[in-house]
């Protein structure tokens, strides 16, 4: 008893505490010395019930099934605070089958409810993740997307999603799941593009012990994982002939076969797969199944490349300011005319994802509250070059220029106090600027004397 992780104490005919295990001083705070000849009451432990422990041991209703099987309760530690603990007694009988006692266990399960409520939570906030409100945009274009959605999530349909990578896949996939009646059940992602066959049969339909070399345990395939929610299969494209045709049984039957095992197990799934590949040509040319091909577009949905949703950047920017802000703590406020005309004239070959990098990579080296071109990766701004605003492309008529107070006043006014512009302009460093400004007395910000100075 003393080496048991589980706490284990004994009571008497009379209700009196005859031994305490030292686990039991870990669960509840008391120690031996405290808790031995006390009622058993000391700890306003509830009975199996769901009330409190009676004042006569003899009233015990354990007593008449000789057992309490074991239930989650509360026990009250000695310092106040409620202990989770799961609770199962036994009459403890003589040789004669006399009652001489009860033995009781309880097994602190605190860390397993906190393991849950951080479960949950995850959720929660996978939940959120795949919001509509994350899906950012206003465009004709992504308004069909946002309808195609709502449809999707009202049926069980299998739905097709085809798109450029880096368009938000993987979050329309989202949205479709947590709107639906199967919000409740998983939603287990699969990228068919990182997995060789032999591993990406075993990872979907699962395997017995013993099905191959290392399989020393059975285990659940994702569409097992799934029951009752929806597999989100990224990059079907990518599977293998063999692959296809075992996805497509199970599409038609809604039945797995392990790895190793004869036995048909049923799935109450709905399948969503995504690809940006050409499905059809790939038909065409016989790399993908004709008829998992269909069975896989019942509902196909189009999400378009940001270059032919160019109004939504502005929109998508400020989203990714806002997330980068409250993840490094920083209190960048916006984008400046130029870096914001770079931002649109860019045909965003990585689509949603690049602009995320591109917005995350600004972050990293934005010095100033505003993001300028000169804070956009390189070659964001080497392909944007040529839609620079006068401010910034006429910088080569300044290199090498040392300015005087005045000269520097007007370059700042002129640029709408952006130092990097100014930098640029002057061919010299931002660092050179502020240096300049400290030394001719020029604040940081532009102030209404200082405007005046400007003018006059």
């Amino acid at each position: 008893m003393d080496s048991m992780s589980e706490g284990v104490f004994t009571i008497d005919l009379e209700g009196r505490i005859t031994s305490w295990n030292p686990a039991m001083e870990r669960i509840s705070g008391y120690g031996p010395s405290e808790a031995i000849g006390k009622p058993c009451n000391l700890m306003s432990l509830k009975a199996c019930s769901g009330e409190k422990c009676p004042e006569n041991i003899s009233e015990c209703t354990v007593f008449e099934k000789g057992y309490m099987e074991p239930k989650k309760c509360q026990l009250t530690h000695k310092y106040g605070h409620q202990v989770p603990v799961i609770k199962a007694v036994s009459v403890i009988k003589d040789r004669n089958g006399r009652p001489k006692g009860l033995v009781e266990t309880l097994t602190d399960i605190t860390e397993l409810i906190q393991v849950k409520q951080h479960a949950e939570m995850v959720e929660q906030k996978l939940a959120e993740r795949h919001r509509f409100a994350n899906i950012v945009g206003k465009s004709d274009a992504l308004h069909d997307v946002f309808r195609a959605i709502w449809v999707a999530a009202e049926s069980d349909a299998t739905v097709l999603l085809q798109g450029e990578s880096g368009t938000g896949k993987e979050l329309v996939a989202g949205a479709i799941h947590f709107h639906s009646d199967r919000a409740k059940g998983p939603l287990v992602t699969v990228n068919c593009s990182a997995l060789p066959e032999p591993l990406m049969e075993s990872e979907l339909f699962g395997h017995v012990k013993g099905a191959f070399t290392g399989a020393h345990r059975e285990r659940k395939g994702r569409f097992e994982e799934a029951d009752g929610g929806t597999l989100f299969l990224d990059e079907i494209g990518d599977i293998t002939p063999y692959i296809q045709v075992k996805l497509l049984r199970v599409i038609q039957e809604r039945k797995v076969e392990r790895l190793g095992e004869n036995r048909l197990r049923p799935v109450d799934i709905r399948i969503i797969t995504a690809t940006h590949k050409d499905l059809y040509a790939m038909v065409r040319e016989g790399l993908f199944r004709e008829d998992l091909y269909y069975r896989l577009k019942v509902f196909p949905i189009n999400i378009p490349p940001l270059r032919a949703r160019k109004e939504d950047i502005p929109l998508l920017v400020d989203h990714f300011i806002r997330v980068f802000n409250e993840k490094t703590k920083k209190e960048i406020s916006g984008v400046c005319p130029d870096a914001m005309r770079i931002l649109m004239d860019y045909p965003w070959p990585g689509n949603v994802r690049e602009l995320e990098n591109a917005i995350e990579h600004a972050f990293v080296v934005c010095q100033d509250g505003i993001i300028d071109g000169n804070d956009l990766p390189i070659e964001i701004r080497e392909s944007g070059s040529r839609g620079l605003t006068a401010c910034t492309a006429g910088h080569r008529r300044f290199s090498g220029w040392q300015p005087g107070r005045s000269e520097l006043l007007a370059l700042l006014k002129e640029c709408g106090w952006n130092k990097a512009e100014v930098a640029r302009r002057i061919g010299k460093s931002r660092t050179s600027v502020w240096k300049y400004m400290k030394k001719y007395n020029i604040p940081l910000r532009e102030t209404a004397a200082e405007s005046d100075r400007a003018m006059n």
